[in-house]
């Protein structure tokens, strides 16, 4: 059986309001989405919420751990480069499926296709001679099984999904 987190039992969630249990560790079932306010102080809430959602789909250490990075590193790339620094909120949902564990990012900050000008580390070139930034879009996008993204309405909206080898 699938379970999908995208739907609020309760109607949606506000974008930015805290959630049942918000900022502490929730208690309770994982809820539905999470609003979280464009802010680096805001981003465990967001780990919180990724982590929990992978527990519950039964995801092993090694795939949860990638699936966070992969959470961790967009969320934090959306508040630094997407927001940068203006006010804004980040809504997160996700879902657990028979084949995969997803997670979904939503956003008004400017039109933003992670995966334009992707590019591998230069790892053969001396760090003080590296191109800056993109790694962490890098390992966002590397670290999970799916990656989509779509701008829906003038909003971005990212997918992350781990695969799921269980099928349960």
């Amino acid at each position: 059986m699938a379970i999908d987190f995208s739907t609020a039992p309760a109607g949606p969630v506000a974008p930015c309001a805290p959630g049942p249990g918000d900022p502490a560790e929730p208690a309770g079932p994982v809820p539905a989405a999470i609003g979280v306010p464009a802010e680096l102080g805001e981003l465990d809430r967001i780990a919180r919420f990724t982590l929990d959602l992978g527990r519950r789909a039964g995801l092993p250490p090694a795939e949860l751990y990638r699936l966070r990075l992969a959470a961790d590193e967009l969320a934090t790339n959306i508040v630094m480069h997407g927001y940068r620094g203006t006010p804004g909120c980040i809504l997160v949902d996700g879902g657990i499926e028979p084949g995969r564990v997803w997670i979904r990012f939503t956003d008004d900050a400017p039109a933003f296709d992670p995966r334009q000008g992707l590019r591998a580390p230069e790892l053969d070139v001396p760090l003080a001679d590296r191109k800056v930034g993109g790694l962490g879009v890098f390992l966002a996008l590397t670290a999970v099984d799916t990656f989509d993204y779509a701008l829906v309405a003038g909003r971005n909206v990212c997918t992350l999904a781990i695969a799921r080898h269980d099928n349960g």
